[in-house]
């Protein structure tokens, strides 16, 4: 079932332009490492959670993760969503759940993770 969001058409249209890949953080940091001589793959799916950034030379895993998409600081945000706040509070809480568990598979695999939030990166 399609959920039904209560949302005026500039917080629509705001939305829509939001991506999950080649965001400005992301890119940024590619062109650094690429500017430093280090390779590496973009959402490799070999890996658990498909990480932004994959340095396979030397098993790192880069997740770019928007703060509040990923639950940052989610307890001082959380009373501040106001619209669908079912469906925002269900898909942020599932999402750091997922964090948590992609982060124990890599971590598993000898993988080492780095987990950047947008806002803290300050690139």
């Amino acid at each position: 079932m399609k959920y039904k969001f209560d949302t005026t058409p500039e917080k629509s249209k705001q939305m829509a332009k939001v991506h999950s890949k080649n965001g400005k953080d992301e890119v940024i940091l590619r062109r650094l490492l690429w500017h430093y001589g280090v390779r590496y793959r973009t959402n490799y799916k070999e890996l658990p959670g498909k990480p932004d950034i994959a340095i396979t030379k030397y098993k790192v895993a880069v997740f770019v993760d928007g703060e509040f998409w990923h639950g940052y600081e989610w307890e001082k945000h959380k009373p501040r969503i106001k619209r669908n706040r079912d469906y925002w509070i269900y898909k942020i809480e599932y999402n750091m759940k997922h964090d948590h568990e992609v982060n124990k598979q890599l971590k598993d695999s000898q993988q080492k993770l780095l987990d950047s939030a947008e806002k803290s990166s300050e690139l």
